[in-house]
């Protein structure tokens, strides 16, 4: 049986956060379904920042070599840092020269939460609790497991405390998704992570529930980003980083609020912080686009509220990092009920495999905000990885020419791995003659209102008879949280298993000592996870160059 602890939209939502956190730490028990859950997740996206590292992406490795000029000494924290025991630290690749190298806290989850988040091949949340009408539908990702183990090295603690802090940020983060649309207002998503992040961390060194109440406030009315980051025809390092930029900015406020620094109070019903500008009672401004969500309910009387009532879970099953979705290779999400779509279609129909030739026309149907963002024309021609891996008709088209050189088709076969993003992939005559015969279509409300339940997508492909191979609506693709309850069921932990060999092997020879290292949290001990990230990380040329 599950327990939650509300916190209703009337009372001090900052400070219910920062009390929620300090008793999940020390009292939560999730069930071993949610912690096997978490330790797949963590260990998908560590292993997406280490092969980020060794292929010489540009954030990562600037990044690291940012936080390796913050080195501290061995020895205690002076005071005003709770009860943490360990100087700093460590980022991937920690060992030099034969010795681990520890830094600041912040700039190690700040080059750490980037390169898990490089790939933008970790997991996802969408924002959907339609058992109680939470639908808000924000974005989010795993990108803040650094933060957990930055804490548990300053705390000398296991592996348990660490995946039980993971189990936390993750219900914060991704309860505030379900009930507060970010996207909506233009701001970037990685606010809620933040907030998750300056909640967690605080909890897990010690910080009081005023501190950390003081710390969000903080945040949040310093240091909101807008989705500026992720706009423009061909986008930049600031995408990928955007998580790990915001969430250095939330520990430092951690750590100065521990110091006695005091920020706002309160800050979810301050009616002129994001909240209530946007959403309920004295709301500023209108959403743009999109009609007003679950979360603007009309029936909120109090004056002195948030838009929105949280609940969060303490024990049992019902987290929702149970309703948070796999990558299945290197896609944006959006995309993957076109490529189970395909992958399908290619099963049933091999013929559609014999030549370029052999497939006329491609079209693909889906949603808002898919066709959206990586329906964007100025995407079908992309000239730089980021902006290849958001753009349907080039991850769509990358996967028929692996399926047509191969002759084979299925998600382990098929995989989508950095190679695939490189300069030669993104400008390869096949990949581009396929992209020139796909359509893609908004599919209208018929679509838009499946979302976020599901990732509504067709395809029909017309081969060069003129007989049309369709794939009808996919739901529920592999890696989805409920692709069980969908028509093409896959085997999520072989599948999974799969990619974190192929990660695994772009960073050393011995991938599955590098995947045991970082599998199995709960059973690592405290030595364990002073050394997890001591990896003598060889950094190649950028593949990109």
């Amino acid at each position: 049986m599950s327990t939650f602890r509300s916190l209703p939209r009337d009372t001090n939502q900052a400070l219910g956060l920062a009390q929620y956190a300090i008793d999940f730490i020390r009292d939560g028990r999730p069930s071993p379904a949610v912690l096997d859950r978490v330790n797949l997740f963590h260990t998908d996206a560590t292993l997406c920042g280490l092969s980020a590292l060794a292929l010489g992406t540009n954030a990562p490795v600037l990044l690291r070599r940012e936080a390796m000029q913050y080195a501290v000494p061995p020895g205690n924290h002076a005071p005003g840092l709770g009860n943490s025991r360990h100087h700093g630290a460590t980022f991937f690749g920690s060992l030099i020269d034969g010795k681990q190298l520890r830094v600041k806290a912040e700039k190690a989850i700040l080059a750490n939460s980037a390169a898990v988040r490089e790939w933008d091949s970790n997991g996802t949340n969408f924002g959907y609790d339609p058992a109680r009408n939470n639908i808000a539908g924000e974005f989010g990702h795993n990108d803040f497991y650094p933060v957990c183990i930055a804490a548990a090295q300053m705390l000398g603690a296991d592996g348990s405390l660490a995946l039980r802090g993971m189990v936390c940020l993750d219900e914060i983060r991704g309860r505030l998704a379900e009930v507060f649309s970010l996207k909506s207002y233009k701001v970037d998503h990685v606010v809620h992570g933040a907030i998750g992040s300056a909640a967690t961390f605080g909890a897990m060194v010690g910080a009081t529930a005023a501190q950390i109440e003081s710390a969000i406030g903080m945040f949040v009315a310093h240091h909101i980003p807008f989705r500026a980051i992720r706009a423009g025809k061909q986008l930049s390092d600031s995408k990928g980083s955007s998580a790990a930029i915001s969430t250095e900015a939330a520990i430092m406020c951690v750590k100065r609020s521990m110091a006695g620094f005091l920020g706002p109070r309160d800050i979810f019903r301050n009616p002129e912080a994001i909240f209530r500008i946007f959403e309920g009672p004295g709301q500023m401004f209108q959403k743009v686009g999109a009609a007003q969500a679950a979360a603007t309910k009309a029936a909120t009387a109090k004056q002195d509220a948030s838009p929105f009532d949280l609940h969060l879970a303490m024990h049992g099953d019902d987290f929702t990092v149970m309703g948070m979705h796999f990558k299945l290779g290197l896609y944006e999400h959006q995309s993957a009920g076109a490529l189970q779509a395909i992958i399908t279609l290619l099963s049933k129909s091999p013929s559609l495999l014999a030549s370029p030739d052999a497939i006329k026309s491609i079209r693909i149907v889906a949603y808002e905000p898919a066709f959206g963002i990586i329906g964007d024309p100025a995407k079908r021609k992309p000239t730089t990885r980021q902006s290849a891996d958001h753009s349907m008709v080039y991850i769509v088209a990358t996967l028929l020419r692996k399926a047509i050189e191969s002759k084979r088709a299925g998600w382990t076969e098929l995989m989508l791995a950095p190679d695939d993003y490189s300069p030669r992939a993104i400008e390869h005559a096949l990949t581009r003659k396929l992209m020139d015969k796909i359509e893609f279509a908004h599919g209208g409300p018929d679509y838009d209102r499946r979302y976020p339940d599901g990732i509504p997508t067709s395809v029909v492909i017309t081969d060069s008879a003129a007989k049309s191979h369709d794939s009808g609506l996919v739901m529920y693709p592999g890696g989805h949280a409920r692709n069980h309850l969908g028509e093409t069921p896959v085997d999520l932990k072989a599948i999974l298993a799969h990619k974190f060999a192929l990660l695994a092997g772009l960073v050393q020879k011995n991938h599955t000592a590098l995947i045991t290292r970082f599998s199995n949290l709960d059973k690592k001990s405290p030595a364990d996870i002073q050394s997890i990230n001591d990896i003598d990380l060889n950094i190649g040329p950028s593949f990109e160059a």
